[in-house]
């Protein structure tokens, strides 16, 4: 085990001093995980925790901060608004952000079905607003109705693999069409203002 990740553990170790629920053992890892995820489970009194590898640079202070939040988490306890804070900034860099989106797209895959879904075509709704707000300047990302109906999240553009994505529960004749619209307007705002991250 790398000096690193041997200090690494210690902050996990000392993230559950003040529990009743000290684990027996810690295990942590680097995986390699396409994007930003963190995993922490307990198993048979075992602590197994697994980092992505795209953090393993991250400041000492920032890891400490993410053992904070994950031991959190796994207890059921309020995280630290500090470690929070630590942590999220620390994740903002435009180079580690720039290494997720080139990493989702080596290794990613994106489920892609159909512009064209049984009542609309996204196609067709992309290019009339694109000609009505945009004056026709959005090249045309690929376009597809979701795999399956979710009403949670409507609609998404993924940046990495310039994708909008329209939940298929929008596809129906009880839906009006400024409806569909409405998220593919959303989304195109996306492409036109980027999510920027910065500091401070």
């Amino acid at each position: 085990m790398s000096k690193t990740l041997e200090q690494i553990k210690k902050f996990y170790e000392e993230a559950f001093e003040t529990s009743s629920k000290a684990p027996s053992q810690i295990d942590v890892r680097f995986y390699p995980y396409i994007g930003i995820n963190h995993t922490i489970r307990l198993r048979d009194g075992r602590i197994f925790v697994r980092l992505a590898e795209l953090c393993r640079d991250l400041p000492l202070e920032a890891q400490r901060a993410l053992a904070l939040i994950l031991v959190a988490k796994l207890l059921r306890k309020k995280v630290s608004p500090q470690a929070l804070q630590i942590y999220r900034e620390s994740i903002k860099g435009v180079e580690l952000r720039e290494r997720v989106t080139a990493n989702k797209r080596a290794r990613g895959r994106k489920i892609i079905t159909t512009a064209k879904g049984d009542f609309y075509d996204l196609g067709e709704i992309f290019g009339h607003l694109n000609q009505i707000y945009f004056d026709g300047k959005i090249p045309q990302p690929t376009l597809s109705w979701s795999t399956k109906k979710t009403f949670r999240i409507l609609g998404h553009h993924d940046a990495a693999f310039d994708t909008i994505v329209v939940s298929r529960s929008l596809d129906g004749a009880r839906v009006p069409k400024y409806v569909v619209e409405f998220v593919v307007f959303h989304e195109m705002l996306h492409i036109v203002h980027p999510t920027v991250h910065r500091s401070g």
